[in-house]
């Protein structure tokens, strides 16, 4: 199975579930990138190192926040019906800004750590 037809399958929900099953999926995987982006910026202003780069969390933020809208956007094109049917279009139209309000923290954290031009654990306030 290529990455489409796997990204196609699981906005659909047929493989595992229902039709919800797939907007229930971007939802949560949008809510994941947001708190994830969300870390990165607070990681950006901290002065000790916690172990972990803010660089990363931003990067790993944008890519879930991308994964998260893909897969909402695959499932509005998709579902049959409207809203309150119970197919899980209003989930997935809530998990569309999830996933790009993750991709903006993300790509935030990654301005903030490059405006210092220092690694973003070794920042002082």
């Amino acid at each position: 199975m290529s990455a489409s037809a796997a990204l196609i399958a699981a906005a659909e929900g047929g493989i595992i579930g229902d039709g919800r099953t797939g907007a229930n999926l971007a939802l949560a995987v949008g809510a994941f990138g947001l708190a994830l982006g969300r870390l990165a910026l607070a990681r950006v202003g901290r002065r000790t190192s916690t172990g972990s780069n803010a660089r990363t969390g931003g990067m790993a933020a944008i890519a879930v926040g991308t994964i998260g809208t893909v897969l909402a956007v695959l499932h509005v094109a998709t579902v049959g019906g409207g809203p309150g049917t119970g197919n899980g279009l209003v989930g997935a139209v809530v998990a569309i800004p999830l996933g790009l309000g993750a991709v903006l923290l993300g790509r935030r954290a990654l301005t903030r750590c490059r405006r210092t031009g220092r690694p973003a654990d070794r920042m002082t306030v």
